[in-house]
């Protein structure tokens, strides 16, 4: 399996629902509200590279509210 953090900037007043939305849905395993440069952290966990993709495309992208996202891969 490989996990990734993604880094969500939300449109504005929207990061806990952003956060609310994502949290629980099949592949992602944690999405918090948090405080700084981004307004979510989500930790996402796929099959592989491309599945990583896939649901950053499909939920993460897809949630209403999300403006921009970043996706750092666990390497270790």
């Amino acid at each position: 399996m490989v996990r990734a953090y993604v880094l969500i900037s939300a449109t504005a007043g929207k990061a806990l629902d952003v956060a609310t939305k994502l949290h629980g849905q099949e592949g992602i395993l944690k999405a918090d509200a948090i405080s700084g440069e981004y307004d979510v952290i989500a930790e996402v966990e796929a099959r592989d590279i491309a599945g990583i993709g896939k649901l950053i495309v499909e939920k993460v992208q897809a949630a209403d509210g999300v403006f921009k996202t970043i996706t750092c891969l666990v390497i270790q």
